[in-house]
């Protein structure tokens, strides 16, 4: 089936939060979100759908990941990419990273967690290289964090 990649509008806050909220819950179970759900779906409703640059991947019209850019000076962010447990492996989110890439001019930084071993090895493989670490201090989750950057180049 066909990956569909769209941007993310008001009516889609809740899919998005869903999205996030659950990959969060599955995959990084050593930082706890630091808000509720009902929080997140209000933050995303209220701040980064209508902030744009929030992008959806769609299987049979659900939505199954998500991705959240934001273009500072002098590099480019990845906030979120996040994929629904029971779709990881299927390429959503190597298709939200080339769109980050064919969207964003490098240097492209985002930021996860130093246990998140598979979000990692998945970034290093598209290229991305670890630029610096902490001990989790300035995130919410208070969870060791590590900084990576792509300059543009080799894996997209």
């Amino acid at each position: 089936m066909p990956i569909a990649l769209r941007a993310a509008h008001p009516q889609d806050a809740e899919a998005v939060a869903q999205v996030l909220c659950e990959s969060r819950r599955v995959f990084l179970p050593f930082a706890p979100m630091a808000h509720p759900p009902d929080e997140v779906q209000a933050w995303i409703a209220s701040a980064l759908i209508p902030g744009g640059g929030v992008t959806i991947a769609t299987r049979a019209g659900q939505a199954v990941a998500m991705l959240a850019l934001s273009g500072d000076d002098p590099c480019r962010w990845i906030n979120q990419l996040c994929v629904m447990p029971g779709h990881t492996g299927l390429g959503f989110g190597a298709q939200l990273l080339r769109f980050a890439h064919d969207t964003l001019p490098p240097p492209i930084r985002l930021y996860t967690f130093q246990a998140n071993s598979g979000a990692r090895r998945f970034y290093e493989r598209h290229g991305y290289q670890a630029i610096a670490s902490s001990d989790g201090a300035g995130n919410e989750e208070r969870s060791p964090d590590v900084l990576y950057e792509w300059r543009g180049g080799g894996p997209g």
